[in-house]
């Protein structure tokens, strides 16, 4: 899971994509922001995150490209599912839309976005799902409703993947959150979470699920990552990751960040083995260092023999 709003070059993109393959890494995601979220360092550029993976899906043949998650509130859901079939026509059917509601209001102020009230945002969000799944079925699509009207809509091509791209709703398993996956979704993703966290979540989608009268969402987790072999590369790349967003890395060591898994390749898989009991799915590794292709070996080459 890549921060695209952190500076990263159309170069690092390809860098990044060709040694997940290399190594084994079977999905690579990346955020869909258009400012550094912090406002510390503005000179951080991104690359549009739609364009950047149907780029990505042309160079290379075996990785998954998807976001986490995609603002409902940058593009109309006609033209953002354009763009994902897009993807998906020029990867041979790879990629996986993330879909939330948007919540940085100064990236959304400084691009001239509309940024209404959450509740607001969210009813947006759920229109674009209808849309989104309308506009990738087969036959003609009408909908009518406050914020988006189509009429007689067959958008062609239809996706490779059938019946869809897979769709994740991301966030913190709030009860309408929960309700949206349960209806729309094929993956519920939340972030930074403890292992008790976890299984809360979880357990509330599970419940939206069944009073949907549907099978339980596959739950994934999208977290912080830094690993070494040993403990002299673990503190390498603490101090390397400190520099760029600021801290102590003997205090990131000693404390890690609440959900993140920190540390040796063993002791990172004893974190993950504890994600999974409680109900985990899949990790999106949020990796900061954009240019240590050594860390990407490491999560797809040497840590899964630890699993």
């Amino acid at each position: 899971m890549i921060e695209g709003q952190e500076g990263v070059t159309w170069p690092q993109w390809v860098a990044l994509a060709r040694a997940c393959e290399e190594h084994g890494v079977p999905a690579l995601f990346r955020s869909d922001h258009y400012l550094e979220l912090g406002g510390d360092h503005p000179e951080r550029g991104s690359l549009d995150a739609w364009a950047t993976l149907a780029a990505l899906g042309a160079v290379t043949t075996t990785l998954r490209l998807g976001t986490l998650v995609s603002p409902a509130t940058f593009r109309h859901p006609s033209v953002l599912a354009k763009a994902v079939v897009t993807a998906d026509h020029v990867s041979d059917g790879r990629v996986e839309l993330g879909l939330g509601a948007g919540w940085h209001e100064r990236e959304h102020e400084a691009y001239g976005f509309p940024f209404p009230p959450t509740r607001e945002r969210v009813d947006v969000l759920e229109e674009q799902l209808q849309v989104i799944l309308g506009s990738w079925s087969d036959g003609p699509f009408t909908f009518d409703a406050e914020h988006y009207s189509l009429r007689a809509l067959d958008a062609r091509p239809k996706p490779v993947q059938h019946p869809h791209p897979p769709i994740i709703i991301g966030g913190n398993a709030g009860p309408r959150s929960a309700a949206l996956a349960a209806r729309y979704a094929d993956e519920y993703n939340t972030v930074f979470a403890t292992p008790d966290e976890v299984s809360e979540r979880r357990a509330t989608v599970e419940r939206a699920c069944e009073q949907a009268g549907l099978e339980p969402l596959p739950f994934s987790l999208m977290t912080g990552a830094v690993l070494g072999r040993d403990r002299r590369e673990l503190e390498d790349r603490a101090r390397r990751l400190t520099e760029l967003t600021g801290g102590d890395a003997a205090s990131f060591l000693a404390e890690p960040p609440a959900g993140w898994i920190v540390g040796t390749l063993e002791d990172a898989a004893a974190q993950i083995a504890a994600l999974g009991d409680a109900g985990v799915h899949r990790i999106m590794c949020q990796h900061l260092l954009h240019d240590d292709l050594d860390a990407v070996a490491l999560i797809g080459s040497e840590l899964p023999a630890l699993l």
